[in-house]
C-alpha cells in the first residue's frame, strides 16, 4: 500500500476551552530499532485507549502521530461518553431487527462500562465525571416514539426512563419537552485522559513518536513493514489504522463519511444552568448537544453540515455559532454569554456505529475508526475488540461493527436484484 495512507485533514478551527498552550505535551521518542507487537497509527484519544489496553496485556506497543499526541479531533471533542447512538434503537430495530439491534446497543454499553471503570481503577486524577444524560424528544423521535424508544432500552436492560414535557422540565429546569433519562455516561477532559493513558502505556515500555508521516505499509510474511518520511521504517506484528477522521481511503469503506460540527462555550463559572449538570442531547438530525466542564463552562453543539471542507465549515463558523446560541437560550429561557467557538470534522456510518475490524487488504493490519457520533465509546470499545482479535480471539459481536458490513450487504442486494 502506498504513499497517502490516511488523508491530511485540517481538522477543527476556532478556540476550545482546553487550550493548547496550556497541555504539557509528552516527549517524542525515537521510532523503535526493534520489532514490535503492534504499531497504532494515530495518538488520539483512539490511539491512547488501544495503547493503555494492548501495553497492559504484555505487548510492545509502538504508537506514531504526524501530530503532536491528541492535537486533532481528540482536541475538538465535546467528550461527551454516552452509550446511545446517533440512530436510535428504535430505528435499527426497524431495519436489522429488534434483537440484533439490542445486542449491538447492549454491547456498546459494556464497553462504556468498562472503560469507566477502567479509568477508576488506573487511578487517572480528575479524568471524568459521572452524569445523567437527558435524550430529548425531536424531529427524529416525537413523544410517542420516543416514549417506544425509552420502553425498548428498558426492555433489553439498558437503564432508561421516559419522563414527559412537565417531568422533564421539573427535573431539570430546562423547557418542557418530552425525555429518556439514562444512566451510565460520563464527561471527560478528552486531552487529559488522552495523555495520562499515553504515559500509563509509556511506563509499560511502549514508545510515542511524533511528528512522523507513515505513507506505506507493506505486508512481510507474519507482519508488516511501515516506511515513513525521511526514509524511516518500523517491523510490526500487527498494525492497527486509528487516524481518526483523517480517512486510509484504501482501508475505510466510503459508507463511513465525513461531516463538520460547531461548538460553543461559555466563559468559566457559568455552570450550572440546569439541574444535575446533565449532558443533554436531542432526537434531532442535526441535534443540539450540551454539557458542562470541570471549570463551569456550558458548551454547546450542533449544527452539523454534511461537508467535510475545512474551507466551507470555517466560514460558517460564526453564523453556526448563533444559532446554537440561539437554540441554546430557548432550552434553558435565559440569556447566555459565549466567549469562545470551534468547528470541527467528524465521521458518521449509516447505522451509528463504528468501523473495527480486520482491513481486507492486508491480514496484519486492522481499522479501528470511531465513525457514528459516539467516538469516545467506540474507542473503548474497539481496545476490547481488538484485543481478542490480536489473541487470535473471535469476540461474538465482532461482526456486527466490521468495517465491510455495508459492502456485504449491498452486495447481497444485488444478488436479490438479479
Amino acid at each position: 500500500m502506498g504513499a497517502g495512507l490516511s488523508e491530511q485533514r485540517n481538522l477543527r478551527s476556532g478556540d476550545v476551552p482546553w487550550d493548547d498552550k496550556a497541555w504539557q505535551l509528552p516527549s517524542a521518542d525515537p521510532l523503535p530499532g526493534r520489532r514490535v507487537d503492534v504499531a497504532i497509527l494515530g495518538a488520539g484519544i483512539m490511539g491512547s485507549i488501544l495503547a493503555e489496553r494492548l501495553s497492559a496485556s504484555g505487548r510492545s506497543v509502538a504508537l506514531l502521530d504526524r501530530r503532536p499526541p491528541g492535537c486533532g479531533s481528540t482536541a475538538a471533542s465535546t467528550a461527551e461518553v454516552m452509550w446511545a447512538m446517533d440512530v436510535p434503537l428504535l430505528h435499527l430495530a426497524d431495519r436489522i431487527g429488534e434483537e440484533a439491534a439490542a445486542r449491538r446497543w447492549l454491547r456498546v454499553y459494556r464497553a462504556v462500562q468498562g472503560l469507566s471503570q477502567r479509568i477508576d481503577a488506573l487511578g487517572v486524577d480528575g479524568a471524568k465525571v459521572e452524569r445523567p444524560t437527558v435524550y430529548l424528544a425531536g424531529d427524529l423521535l416525537d413523544q410517542k416514539q420516543l416514549r417506544q424508544e425509552a420502553e425498548l432500552h428498558i426492555r433489553h436492560g439498558l437503564p432508561s426512563s421516559f419522563l414527559d414535557p412537565g417531568q422533564t422540565a421539573a427535573r431539570f429546569e430546562i423547557a418542557p419537552r418530552a425525555a429518556i433519562v439514562s444512566d451510565g455516561g460520563f464527561e471527560i477532559d478528552p486531552v487529559r485522559l488522552s495523555h495520562a493513558l499515553l504515559e500509563l502505556a509509556r511506563g509499560r515500555g511502549a514508545t510515542l513518536s511524533y511528528p512522523i508521516n507513515v505513507t506505506s505499509l507493506l505486508q512481510t510474511g507474519e507482519g508488516v513493514k511501515l516506511t515513513a518520511d525521511r526514509g524511516l521504517t518500523l517491523e510490526a506484528g500487527d498494525v492497527i489504522v486509528a487516524t481518526g477522521y483523517e480517512r486510509a481511503p484504501l482501508l475505510l469503506p466510503d459508507a463511513f463519511s465525513l461531516l463538520s460540527t460547531f461548538v460553543i462555550a461559555t466563559p468559566p463559572g457559568t455552570a450550572p444552568l440546569w439541574r444535575d449538570n446533565a449532558m443533554i442531547w436531542e432526537a434531532s438530525d442535526p441535534y443540539l448537544y450540551l454539557r458542562t466542564d470541570r471549570d463551569g463552562r456550558v458548551i454547546a453543539g450542533g449544527e452539523d453540515i454534511d461537508q467535510a471542507d475545512d474551507r466551507v465549515r470555517d466560514a460558517l463558523l460564526p453564523a453556526k455559532a448563533g444559532a446554537i446560541a440561539a437554540k441554546l437560550e430557548a432550552l434553558l429561557g435565559r440569556s447566555v454569554r459565549i466567549d469562545r467557538a470551534w468547528a470541527a470534522t467528524f465521521g458518521a456510518s449509516p447505522d451509528g456505529l463504528p468501523a473495527i475490524g480486520r482491513s481486507s487488504l492486508l491480514p496484519h493490519v486492522w481499522l479501528s475508526a470511531g465513525y457514528g457520533g459516539n467516538g469516545l465509546a467506540f474507542a473503548a470499545l474497539a481496545a476490547e475488540l481488538l484485543e481478542q482479535a490480536l489473541a487470535g480471539e473471535q469476540d461474538a459481536d465482532a461482526a456486527a461493527f466490521d468495517p465491510y458490513r455495508f459492502e456485504a450487504h449491498e452486495g447481497e442486494e444485488r444478488k436479490t436484484a438479479s
